[in-house]
């Protein structure tokens, strides 16, 4: 594809008060080469949680950004993550999904790893020349890796900028979420993966907005209204806001039930009791407004490029990477305070299920509307751009677009290299 071709993919016209993405950047496979080079590979990338791996040998294997990787505490208590790429012929040195390792045998020559990744066992070691040099063939790991309050990311880019800088005004989003908990917040056992015939940047633009909520989710919403829930405004009070670096944020008020910090009449009134206590303990931690806006407010957070973090009725992770520019693999966790009583853990999820999980009220839904969409995209010369211009020319709602518009600005720039689009190993721990 011609540069000039790529440059006129969005158009971002304040003059016109207009905002459209050509719909070939959901459909052509030139697009997702670039995306894996110069969008995937330049950002920082969510890999896991540092509760998955709780005890020394602890591991899990997963794919990121195409590449197979293995997160793992090493005997010494380290948090690392490795390439599961023996260096010897390239087999992975790891196929379970999980586990408690001290070393990793590759099953094809039997190179042996120890948990920190240095080479420790050559069968026949003394048939190679002086040039070979076992501490030099260790398990290899992405260059740049780092953890934010437990959250494992990892760059391909060894020239990134540091993760604090990476996220700009998104690490106050992500410390609202973090600050649920004295005790920290944890993975709760257990992983959703789904897939979607669907672009993955449709799963980044459904997860950003609310205006698709009460034609979408009428199911769930007649559900709320049937267990005692108050669902009679509309639209709710919120807004969207873009965090710089391509991440962004939808951040509202809701109509449901929030474990330990927003009462669902479903839960009776020791549960109400138990939450105002809750409350009044997190008003003493950070004060009323700090407290009310975790406790409140939802917020839908996009790391940029393919992190989301739903902080709503529960608390959901997922990431997600193309595969095909029609195809991607979903991944999902729930997130949960660490101290939360069985009583707490069974209702968030029950929460997390009923709209979050891939059977609940909610995820089919955006599953179909998404792979209706990839559907329409096959008429891209007859119908050539998606408009995203709903709010742009009001302080923005929850039901507007200007987060999804902050996604694609990043994207623009790094696809293209124009910063306006065309107008009419170790973890190291960061504090």
């Amino acid at each position: 594809m011609e540069n000039g071709r790529i440059r006129n993919l969005v158009v971002d016209d304040p003059k016109r008060c207009l905002f459209q993405v050509h719909r070939s950047a959901y459909t052509s496979p030139e697009i997702l080469e670039l995306e894996r080079e110069r969008v995937f590979d330049r950002s920082w990338i969510y890999v896991g949680h540092e509760s998955e791996v709780r005890n020394p040998g602890d591991f899990q294997s997963r794919d990121v950004c195409g590449r197979p990787i293995i997160l793992i505490r090493d005997s010494d208590g380290e948090v690392r993550v490795l390439i599961n790429s023996c260096t010897h012929r390239g087999a992975q040195v790891c196929r379970e999904a999980e586990g408690n390792a001290k070393t990793f045998q590759c099953f094809y020559h039997a190179w042996t790893f120890n948990n920190h990744g240095d080479l420790i066992g050559v069968p026949d070691a003394g048939g190679y020349g002086p040039a070979f040099k076992k501490e030099e063939l260790g398990l290899k790991s992405p260059p740049r890796i780092t953890n934010y309050r437990g959250l494992i990311f990892l760059s391909f880019d060894p020239d990134i900028v540091d993760f604090v800088t990476y996220v700009a005004g998104a690490k106050e989003q992500l410390d609202l979420i973090m600050d649920q908990s004295e005790a920290g917040m944890e993975i709760v056992g257990g992983t959703h993966l789904y897939s979607s015939r669907a672009n993955w940047k449709m799963l980044v633009e459904n997860s950003l907005e609310s205006y698709h909520v009460a034609p979408l989710h009428k199911s769930y919403i007649d559900y709320l209204r049937a267990v005692g829930n108050d669902v009679s405004r509309a639209p709710v009070r919120g807004f969207g806001k873009e965090l710089g670096n391509g991440n962004a944020v939808e951040e509202y008020e809701g109509n449901w039930g929030r474990p330990r910090l927003r009462w669902d009449p479903r839960w009776g009134e020791a549960a109400k009791r138990e939450i105002d206590e809750y409350r009044r303990r997190l008003t003493e931690r950070f004060g009323a407004e700090h407290a009310l806006r975790i406790a409140e407010w939802n917020r839908n957070v996009l790391i940029y490029p393919n992190l989301m973090i739903n902080d709503i009725m529960g608390i959901t992770i997922r990431t997600f990477y193309p595969i095909t520019p029609d195809y991607m693999e979903v991944r999902a966790w729930s997130m949960a305070p660490a101290d939360e009583s069985p009583a707490w853990r069974a209702r968030r999820l029950d929460n997390f299920l009923t709209f979050l999980g891939p059977g609940g009220l909610s995820t089919p839904d955006d599953n179909e509307a998404m792979e209706s969409c990839q559907r329409g995209f096959r008429a891209v010369r007859e119908v050539e751009w998606s408009d995203m211009s709903r709010g742009i020319v009001r302080e923005s709602q929850a039901v507007d677009e200007e987060q999804l518009r902050s996604f694609w600005r990043k994207w623009n720039l790094q696809i293209t290299g124009s910063r306006r689009a065309r107008s009419s190993g170790r973890v190291r721990r960061v504090a």
